[in-house]
């Protein structure tokens, strides 16, 4: 295994060039931090064309068996001096693992939706953490799958990624448009559903039984008005102090987990 001592070392600098969405997207190629994030990369049979370790970083026992299941699948591992490690790392708190991996790029024709469907419509999702959050959620959630259209944010952003705790790599998850999510919807019969704190109904008071699509909308505006005319039940989730809305990810979580129960 050959050490990385230096870092101008050039695979150093191209790690540290994957932090900008242009460079991933020329690549494409971006990265993964964290034991747990790349366990679950390993697991959703992510591409990971090289994995990156400092063993003076590791922080538990089980680094090991996952630098061999990389192996296994071929991944060329590479040592590094802390020095060079902490530059290549985008924590506060680094833990001694970073991947280059290949994009996956599911598209919306290689969806198989369930009996029962439950899918996350994500529109124009601003901040990395929230999506993160959203399709951390979504899997906790056991949703079918998340479905992000006109991006604001890019799913590879080590944000995003971070956020989700690896979730993004074992949870279908669509970037698309809003005119292929729509007509897709309705092909497979899946009702729309949006969140809107001006909607008459409660969550609760609405059945989530059925073939459903969640649709969430952007941080300061919501969903767009194509999104809310063509919704099937606006629903709202009750505010009782003087917030007229909860965070997208938050809100995210609530109707989820509503749906869970009903269909519990």
């Amino acid at each position: 295994m050959k050490e990385i001592t230096s870092g101008d070392n050039p695979s150093i600098k191209e790690l540290v060039r994957l932090r900008d969405k242009r460079a991933r997207d020329q690549s494409n190629t971006f990265i993964i931090e964290g034991f747990r994030e790349i366990s679950r990369a390993i697991t959703g049979k992510v591409d990971l064309q090289e994995l990156f370790i400092c063993p003076e970083l590791f922080l538990g026992e089980n680094e090991e068996a996952l630098i061999a299941k990389a192996k296994d699948n071929g991944t060329t591992v590479t040592s590094c001096i802390k020095r060079v490690f902490e530059k290549i790392s985008y924590r506060d708190r680094p833990d001694g693992l970073i991947a280059a991996a290949t994009m996956m790029h599911l598209q919306l024709s290689s969806l198989i939706a369930p009996p029962q469907p439950l899918y996350i419509i994500a529109e124009g999702i601003e901040k990395p953490g929230n999506l993160g959050t959203i399709l951390r959620t979504a899997d906790a959630a056991g949703a079918s799958g998340v479905i992000v259209v006109d991006r604001c944010t890019d799913i590879y952003n080590p944000n995003v990624v971070r956020a989700s705790v690896g979730t993004l790599f074992t949870l279908p998850v669509v970037e698309t448009t809003t005119d292929e999510a729509l007509k897709w919807l309705q092909q497979h019969h899946i009702h729309i559903l949006a969140a809107t704190p001006h909607a008459e109904k409660l969550y609760t008071d609405v059945d989530m039984t059925a073939p459903v699509a969640i649709c969430m909308g952007r941080e300061q505006i919501g969903l767009s008005d194509r999104w809310m005319t063509q919704a099937d039940i606006q629903v709202k989730i009750p505010m009782k102090g003087v917030a007229d809305s909860l965070n997208v990810a938050m809100a995210t979580t609530i109707l989820l987990f509503e749906a869970i129960r009903q269909r519990a």
